[in-house]
């Protein structure tokens, strides 16, 4: 029993793989590109974030 639900999420994961992969493809290539700004602007707070996780690790 438990090696058939095993084959079938694997058979339901390939299947959305599959219909989800079109359409990924699809938003990758009408998506806007960012500019330098704009990526300096998103990467500060994931600096930010990181180097208080870095803090919280080592006051541990």
């Amino acid at each position: 029993m438990e090696l058939w639900m095993k084959i079938g999420s694997a058979i339901l994961l390939v299947i959305m793989l599959i219909v989800i992969f079109p359409r990924a493809r699809q938003m990758i290539a009408e998506s806007p590109k960012g500019s330098a700004k704009e990526w300096l602007s998103a990467l500060i707070p994931l600096a930010l974030v990181a180097a208080f996780v870095v803090l919280l690790v080592m006051m541990v």
